[in-house]
């Protein structure tokens, strides 16, 4: 029998690269486990809403002053740990939406019978007195689904306006006509209404009206409005409504488009306006509700 000796330095390799494979074994068995765990790990998605510029309105009644709650920045930035805020507007982190729920209550904005949870564009944080015209123009874009809403009585799904584009009377253009609050019409509405957005705008009775008969809420009356062809149902889609001077352009998943380019969006320059968007819910019926659910949502001027 022939003997093979080994060298001190042959055996100290062998022991270290023994060693070093099993470390290596252990250490890949030890990843293995963390990315089977890390895969068993639900995925938590958050809206694409950047809230500095907006404050909400819910159906809520804020106990410390009795008056329907509204929400400005900053607080609103906290409105995941607001108790009374986040019943009417919370985050679904698995599908990554923005959730606004409106029911009928008695927390309802003057002017209305409707309850709402809907966010206020504020150009300044805080101060609804900065606001824009359309010959400065803006653009507001936003990914959305309705996520559930109630029937009424004849079957039909209650209406939701999901965006609009209210109008506002600056100081001195409601001391002109001697109004007490600054509040103008909504040039534009748009609503999810049996699964289809329908559009709606503003047309001036008169069009030979003065500058302060123009100012008047009842010189304006809705148009015949306008429905997209496509049915979104309750699946997502994108809305995108383009200001300019003179001009309102609203499409559908860039796809579909109704162009206002006419006297009445000419007139209409006289006032100032807003964006407004989330769940303006147009029902009072008993028992009756409706969320929409907000991905993305993005203004810009």
């Amino acid at each position: 029998m022939k003997i093979h000796k080994i060298s001190l330095s042959s055996l100290f390799l062998i022991i270290f690269f023994t060693t070093f494979s099993i470390s290596c074994s252990a250490q890949n068995v030890s990843t293995d486990k963390i990315e089977k765990k890390d895969k068993n790990k639900k995925k938590y998605k958050l809206p694409e809403i950047d809230l500095s510029h907006w404050s909400v309105t819910t159906p809520e009644i804020n106990p410390k002053n009795g008056k329907v709650l509204n929400v400005e920045p900053p607080e609103i930035l906290n409105y995941a740990k607001d108790d009374l805020l986040k019943k009417n507007m919370y985050n679904d982190s698995i599908s990554g939406a923005l959730v606004f729920y409106a029911y009928p209550t008695e927390g309802t904005t003057a002017n209305t019978k409707f309850s709402r949870s809907e966010l206020r564009e504020q150009m300044v944080p805080g101060d609804n007195d900065k606001n824009w015209t359309f010959k400065q123009g803006g653009i507001m874009k936003g990914e959305l689904a309705m996520g559930n809403v109630t029937k009424d009585s004849k079957g039909k799904y209650h209406k939701v306006i999901i965006m609009q584009i209210h109008g506002r009377l600056t100081n001195k253009q409601r001391d002109l006509i001697g109004q007490k609050d600054n509040n103008a019409p909504p040039v534009l509405k748009i609503s999810w209404q049996d699964g289809k957005i329908r559009v709606k705008t503003k047309e001036l009775k008169n069009l030979n009206a003065t500058y302060e008969e123009m100012l008047e809420t009842d010189a304006w009356t809705d148009d015949e409005g306008y429905t997209f062809k496509e049915d979104v149902g309750f699946g997502r889609f994108t809305l995108e409504v383009k200001v300019s001077d003179g001009k309102l352009t609203v499409s559908l998943n860039n796809n579909e488009f109704k162009v206002y380019d006419n006297i009445h969006m000419k007139k209409w320059g006289v006032f100032e306006n807003y964006f407004k968007a989330g769940n303006y819910f147009q029902s009072t019926d008993k028992g009756s509700s409706a969320k929409v659910n907000y991905y993305k949502l993005s203004v810009s001027h």
